[in-house]
């Protein structure tokens, strides 16, 4: 099931998403028309929250009502927000190994650029990328970010004034169900309610700086509407294995780069299982993947300008499209 929230009439609802991902079912409506309950179908969280009943609920209702026309909308005719647009926490992780060895050394050679010093651009060039430090092997390892700063697809992210290097970052992600702590690996399937995908907008001089400091990164990521997430969120069932889904990113209709969610360090699982030690998990929250190798400007030495529109695809889930521009410009 794709479940998607959506602005209709100056009204936040959330649905079902069906006929080719064209059009969108109002669960609500259709609930309001039985005289069922509504309470569980307010929002995503309150579906989230109401547990596995609230959501064969709702596919009873789409299988009784999905083809009445007077109960869906074209997607286009709708406004997609994000599928949680508020998460009760978000965490952004780095899991693949190639991200990991590539990004560092891309903002070494940005540092260079901004410098003027091309001796030291061509010097980081020509180095090997070395191991992948033995920390990333041992446990997962994430950042919070702001949970108040999420948008959806089709948003135009208005690019901090304090940055002037703008980066995308191809993820995908999770969000979670059934409040727990201490939560085993092999039991942590049991807390995701669904995968989606994540655009990590970056502001990279930024992030270039404070990250100096040994703690972060802050500014760098966290601005108004630079955590984008969407365009729905798909149930598991629907995804088979998680981790082997093509992933691929394009701007302005130009492939950037291609890639596979395979080769996580930690599967969500185990991310999940390391978060919850002594740690209470809430259903809602967002977890995302990291940046897939290859998947930023940073590594590529290929940054954002302004108009620039960034399609992030995750196989099985679908398009996150988003437009940037300078507040500046």
């Amino acid at each position: 099931m794709k479940l998607a929230t959506f602005r209709s009439a100056g009204q936040d609802r959330i649905g079902i998403v069906h006929s080719n991902d064209d059009r969108i079912f109002d669960i609500a409506a259709a609930a309001a028309r039985d005289g069922q309950d509504l309470q569980a179908f307010a929002s995503m969280l309150a579906l989230i929250d109401a547990g596995p009943g609230a959501l064969e609920q709702a596919a009873g209702l789409f299988e009784k009502h999905g083809a009445d026309p007077a109960l869906s909308s074209a997607t286009s005719a709708v406004d997609l927000l994000a599928p949680v647009p508020e998460p009760r926490q978000m965490r952004d992780g780095m899991s693949f190994p190639l991200h990991i060895l590539q990004a560092p050394r891309g903002q070494r050679k940005l540092a260079a650029r901004a410098k003027g010093d091309m001796a030291e651009l061509a010097r980081i060039d020509a180095e090997p990328l070395g191991e992948l430090p033995e920390v990333y092997r041992k446990q997962p390892i994430f950042y919070i970010t702001n949970r108040f700063s999420v948008r959806g697809t089709n948003t135009t992210v208005k690019w901090p004034r304090y940055s002037k290097v703008m980066d995308y970052e191809l993820e995908f992600g999770i969000i979670t169900k059934n409040r727990g702590a201490n939560i085993p690996a092999a039991k942590a399937g049991d807390h995701i309610f669904g995968y989606t995908i994540f655009n990590d907008f970056s502001a990279r001089d930024a992030q270039r700086i404070e990250m100096e400091g040994r703690l972060g990164p802050a500014k760098g990521k966290s601005f108004d509407g630079g955590n984008v997430m969407g365009p729905w969120i798909v149930t598991p069932d629907e995804i088979g294995d998680p981790y082997k889904l093509k992933m691929e990113a394009r701007v302005n209709g130009e492939t950037r780069s291609t890639g596979v969610s395979d080769g996580m360090l930690f599967s969500f699982e185990e991310i999940i299982a390391h978060v919850t030690q002594d740690e209470t998990l809430m259903p809602g929250e967002f977890i995302g993947s990291g940046t897939v190798g290859n998947g930023c400007g940073l590594e590529l030495g290929w940054y954002l300008e302004h108009g620039d529109t960034v399609e992030l695809e995750v196989e099985k889930i679908g398009v996150l499209k988003n437009r940037v521009e300078r507040q500046d410009a």
